[in-house]
């Protein structure tokens, strides 16, 4: 059994947001099917339906591939167990235009009313591809989850709630044949042996993005026992120490 299924009581909450239809798995899946084997409520929120990809599948128009990305989207959560999931209506690759305080009072109204002890995303590198969008996920959720605990902002959005943690999803690693991110050193390292396959499975759920594990598969073979994140906020001061689980003293 793995820690972060042996550390979570069955009574919390984890919010997962991201950018696009597959992050949930490529990103976040160890964590997000960990949490379920564990009991832990999930939820995803995606901004975008992922309809600039490169990877089309048999899409013959953007409408087309969105609609089947949704689709996708939904069987890979399922496979994670995610509890519950959505997806925005932003445009792909188009979130550095956005309203940002509309599109950060997206993410506070869903944290008040899902109540997360603990929230995920990207981190400000933008990940492994460092894509804008989700650079942009990252600094929207980073202020939502601030946002949601004063009163002072967006009170008509429901009654406060302070999530116990912010974490960003960090990397080991770097794909050889794109630019380099500049990842966060980890604070937490999770053990997703038990869970491997099924993040595997989830990913393979997005048919219309298979070019891409195709491409990267060797890579998650050699490094896809772990994944790593960043404690980027907490509700004490505290020094950075190095665990196990998301949830450890919750």
């Amino acid at each position: 059994m793995s820690s972060e299924s042996q550390s979570a009581p069955s009574h919390l909450k984890l919010l997962c947001v991201v950018a696009h239809p597959d992050d949930e798995c490529f990103a976040f899946g160890g964590a997000l099917a960990l949490a379920s084997d564990a009991g832990v409520e999930t939820s995803v929120v995606c901004f975008t339906d992922g309809q600039a990809a490169t990877n089309r599948g048999v899409a013959t128009s953007a409408a087309e591939l969105g609609e089947m990305r949704r689709a996708e989207f939904a069987a890979s959560c399922k496979i994670l167990g995610v509890t519950h999931h959505e997806l925005l209506d932003y445009q792909d690759a188009q979130l550095e235009f956005a309203d940002f305080s509309a599109a950060a009072a997206k993410i506070v109204e869903r944290i008040r009313r899902f109540q997360p002890h603990v929230v995920i995303t990207f981190g400000g590198d933008g990940g492994m591809n460092t894509h804008a969008d989700h650079i942009m996920v990252s600094a929207l959720t980073t202020a939502a989850f601030h946002w949601a605990a004063q009163a002072k902002r967006f009170p008509a959005l429901g009654p406060i709630h302070t999530a116990q943690r912010l974490f960003y999803v960090t990397t080991s690693f770097f794909f050889p044949d794109r630019p380099a991110c500049l990842p966060a050193p980890w604070t937490v390292t999770l053990d997703i042996s038990g869970v491997r396959q099924r993040k595997f499975d989830a990913f393979r759920a997005h048919t219309s993005q298979l070019p891409l594990m195709d491409k990267f598969e060797s890579f998650f073979e050699k490094h896809g026992d772990t994944e790593h994140y960043t404690l980027a906020a907490s509700l004490q001061p505290q020094p950075a120490t190095q665990a196990t689980s998301l949830f450890a003293g919750l």
